[in-house]
């Protein structure tokens, strides 16, 4: 909660200057503030009606017009976004993290909706899908990049997509990996600073994105299936004299065959390991991890993949339910298990970002259906969150400070609505500070992902 809130005023101004001046059109540098203070703001929806009723009743329409119109343009404002983060919590110990949330639907004419996976339901739904990069250090997050995935069923319709206002050069098909990694391109570009980058087994499991994300991140740790085949860091490729006047071997044969992850750790040693103190106490899981190289390279004459040239570090993850998941990390030789353990399992912190912008801030409300308003709806949503993380991170007293274990609930002055309405019994993780009575955000109702 922030203390003595009156001056919150003058640190959204300030904070909004350099967007502002970024947006440059006079008319958009009035109605950009708006639009964040009613995203800032109370209320169960952050659609642009309900919005406008509380923070400009008489302007719906344009309010409207300013977040769908496709005449300005992200970039100039993505590239302010990209250096207050990392500002904020940029750094060699920062890391990157790759993950996609999803925004279910109705209908079928929001762009880039379709029946595919929903994280956030846990099944196969009708929904729109967001390619996520987090940057975080110390357990704060600061969200720096959402980006639509269009399926391939959207890619194949040229009607559908004139329709929804695609781009043209938006239409060729990329996978969630390739706009991830283009995503990172552009961070990069813009300055961002960041030591790992951590992605799930969404990504992990393609060795194109693998190797992309190598040649990006000093350091980096991805989920991967069970089934995926490695060899031991001690496989040799053989040569065996030619026999008769055949073709001569494009390649080695290894001297041992691949096997799936889960069977690479079958009789490695587990260990408990406590990676970070919860709101219920430790959280702990068994964890396993030896020296492999994948079979990620070429094919074989006997039809394997040959192994790769990086050695990584195979980790195995045994929860007490009896789930296992299993990664793969660059990490050094000699880099503890205790160490790769937490770098694995901060991947979390994406997911509460991901919940919070939903929650309190309304990423999911938007009720548009062009590329445009989807994109500019969920910058906006992006840049009120960095701005509370600023006024987060200036009442820690110093830059990136662990504020996690704070209750999430926000602390309503009494006599607020809100405060009656919440239950005593919700405990959370530190959100986001506290807006002013006049402007607090929706409460929150976050359940902590492990």
């Amino acid at each position: 909660m922030i203390e003595a809130t009156a001056g919150w005023e003058q640190a959204f101004a300030e904070w909004l200057k350099p967007f502002l001046e970024a947006l440059g059109h006079k008319v958009r540098q009035r109605w950009a503030p708006v639009y964040v203070r009613g995203l800032l703001g109370p209320g169960e929806r952050k659609s642009v009606q309900p919005m406008a009723a509380r923070v400009s009743p008489a302007d719906c329409d344009q309010l409207h017009h300013f977040i769908s119109s496709p005449a300005w343009q992200a970039a100039p404002l993505e590239a302010v976004l990209a250096r207050e983060a990392d500002r904020l919590v940029g750094g060699p110990t920062a890391m990157l993290i790759i993950d996609d949330t999803a925004l279910p639907k109705k209908g079928e004419h929001s762009v880039g909706v379709a029946r595919q996976y929903a994280g956030v339901l846990g099944k196969t739904a009708n929904c729109q899908a967001l390619v996520s990069l987090t940057l975080a250090r110390d357990e704060v997050p600061v969200p720096v990049a959402l980006r639509l995935y269009l399926p391939k069923v959207w890619c194949q319709d040229r009607q559908r997509c004139d329709k929804a206002g695609v781009p043209v050069g938006c239409r060729i098909f990329h996978s969630k990996g390739a706009i991830a990694l283009e995503e990172i391109d552009r961070l990069r570009a813009a300055g961002v600073r960041f030591g790992c980058a951590l992605a799930d087994s969404g990504y992990g499991r393609s060795a194109a994105f693998r190797r992309g994300l190598a040649s990006r991140a000093p350091l980096w740790a991805v989920g991967i299936p069970k089934t995926q085949k490695v060899y031991s860091a001690a496989v040799k490729l053989c040569w065996p004299a030619p026999q008769g006047k055949g073709r001569p071997r494009r390649h080695g044969v290894p001297n041992q065959r691949p096997v799936t992850a889960a069977a690479a750790l079958k009789h490695v040693p587990w260990r408990p390991i406590q990676w970070r103190l919860g709101t219920k106490g430790p959280l702990s899981a068994s964890f396993a991890a030896r020296r492999v190289r994948v079979a990620e390279g070429p094919q074989s004459e006997i039809g394997h993949r040959l192994p790769g040239d990086a050695e990584l570090w195979l980790v195995g993850e045994r929860r007490s339910s009896g789930e296992r998941r299993y990664y793969l990390t660059n990490h050094p030789t000699d880099t503890p298990l205790q160490t790769l353990a937490a770098t694995i399992k901060a991947r979390w912190i994406c997911e509460q970002a991901h919940q919070q912008m939903k929650e309190e801030l309304g990423l999911d409300h938007f009720e548009g259906r062009s590329w445009a308003g989807l994109h500019h709806h969920a910058l906006m949503v992006l840049i009120a969150f960095a701005f509370l993380q600023h006024l987060r991170l200036r009442q820690s007293g110093q830059r990136g400070k662990n504020l996690h274990h704070r209750s999430a609930t926000p602390t309503y002055p009494a006599g607020h609505p809100a405060r009656a309405a919440r239950s005593p019994r919700r405990s959370h993780p530190a959100a986001m500070p506290q807006m002013p009575r006049d402007h607090c955000p929706a409460q929150a109702r976050m359940k902590v992902p492990k």
